[in-house]
């Protein structure tokens, strides 16, 4: 499609919404603290949900689709990620379903009778400079690469949960950040320690598969209020419980801005969660067997309870690349499985977000191209992130005023940048241009500057 063709309907669309929506998106509104805002920008949609594929995926089994040929130098290739990604699954040695009764191992049925590549925009050759776990998801969360950012530290720019609560006023509860651990630091990425942001405007942190997991069953399922006298031991375990799901590193929990009401709305999920758990009717994926599966669930619940604004999903059950490859197959099968589930249910469970929601599906770094000595139990050799070849990645984008069915970019033509994730959700939510006025970002284009 020709590129002047493509600014010319984003821009149409932007026009119209502009003409339809104009008194709702230009009205001025009233923060907590008094100011007085006037949103500058035209939201293409009022919710984003933005799924980070963590711990790293190939280009070579994602949007190459070689399967096996690009890293076994087995001859079979296909498209293991057909609710994502367009194109025809592999016939040969299949490695990546689940197994049956049989000990057979069959492919998770697809979920979506239009890919999200069909609804939207791929961007096919991406690049991120940044390799480490940590640093990629930082990336990806501050439009700032900081490259002399530690581990197990707060991030030092603001995040997008910073930048959407303060500039557009929402509510904690309208912010969510899901992740399926507290490892590798991700709790700490829920706000940033910039002077001009901070926990006030952080997101609310949830890690569905430590607070409902045997941890949560003990502590919090059925949790009552202790006597200080002498049930003091009780006390302190569920403290410890609480600072390691909400604050890994066991300082003081973080004032995050919830309301009364909100912090009373929160509570009523988590109780209502347990209830649901037990009674097996969590809206997980179909085939939810792993901790992404598990997570995914637990966002879909998120969203149907809370609505959010911006809901961030981290994955990271393809981590295990290093060392076990027939795995890390298997999980980006399920992961592509648990993304299906979750577009479908927003858009045919949760009608307040149906039709007007955006998704953004993105890794937060590649893999190497060679492999390095470690073989799984099918001889398959696994791989690292180090080299060129680990910043390479795609990113997808779908929803209203998204152009459907097109791709940017080619092997030979990298397009876009990890550090335009940021800008683009600000776009998107209508405040892009109080995002890059802040000059805490490392590049001022969203991806739809690149079109």
């Amino acid at each position: 499609m020709n590129i002047n063709i493509i600014s010319m309907k984003r821009r149409e669309f932007i026009k119209k919404s502009s003409i339809i929506g104009g008194a709702a998106i230009t009205m001025p509104f009233i923060l907590p603290s008094g100011k007085l805002f006037a949103a500058t920008g035209n939201r293409m949609s009022n919710h984003v949900v933005f799924v980070a594929f963590a711990g790293g995926v190939r280009q070579q089994e994602s949007v190459l689709q070689q399967y096996l040929d690009g890293s076994q130098d087995y001859p079979s290739s296909g498209n293991i990620m057909y609710n994502i990604l367009e194109g025809n699954a592999p016939t040969d040695k299949l490695v990546y379903g689940q197994n049956n009764n049989n000990n057979e191992n069959i492919p998770i049925p697809k979920i979506l009778s239009q890919t999200l590549q069909q609804q939207g925009t791929l961007f096919k050759e991406v690049n991120a400079s940044t390799v480490g776990h940590y640093a990629g998801v930082n990336t990806l969360l501050t439009g700032n690469y900081m490259y002399s950012q530690g581990l197990r530290v707060k991030p030092l720019m603001p995040t997008i949960f910073e930048y959407l609560r303060r500039h557009l006023g929402e509510k904690a509860t309208k912010t969510w950040f899901i992740g399926n651990g507290i490892g590798n630091s991700i709790p700490l990425l829920d706000y940033s320690e910039h002077s001009n942001y901070g926990s006030q405007y952080g997101a609310n942190f949830l890690a569905p598969t430590i607070t409902f997991g045997d941890d949560g069953d003990k502590h919090l399922r059925n949790a009552k209020i202790y006597h200080p006298d002498d049930e003091l031991d009780p006390m302190y375990k569920m403290k410890y419980f609480l600072d390691n799901v909400w604050y890994s590193q066991g300082k003081s929990l973080p004032n995050i801005g919830n309301t009364i009401d909100e912090k009373a709305a929160i509570k009523q999920f988590v109780k209502d969660m347990f209830v649901k758990k037990e009674n097996g009717t969590i809206a997980h994926p179909p085939s939810a067997n792993g901790s992404d599966g598990q997570t995914i669930g637990y966002a879909c619940e998120v969203m149907a309870r809370f609505k959010p604004t911006l809901t961030v999903v981290y994955l990271s059950n393809v981590d295990g690349c290093h060392s076990n490859f027939t795995g890390y197959l298997k999980s980006l099968h399920a992961a592509d499985h648990a993304v299906g589930h979750l577009w479908d249910y927003v858009q045919n469970q949760i009608p307040e977000m149906a039709n007007n929601t955006t998704i953004i599906v993105a890794p937060e770094h590649g893999r190497n191209l060679d492999p390095n000595n470690i073989k799984d139990a099918n001889e398959f050799y696994g791989y690292d992130h180090s080299d060129s070849n680990s910043r390479r990645i795609f990113s997808l984008i779908a929803g209203p005023g998204i152009d459907s069915n097109l791709m940017i970019g080619n092997e030979g033509n990298g397009v876009g940048d990890i550090v335009n994730i940021t800008p683009t959700i600000a776009e998107i939510l209508g405040f892009k241009d109080e995002v890059i006025n802040q000059g805490l970002v490392y590049n001022n284009n969203s991806f739809f500057d690149l079109m």
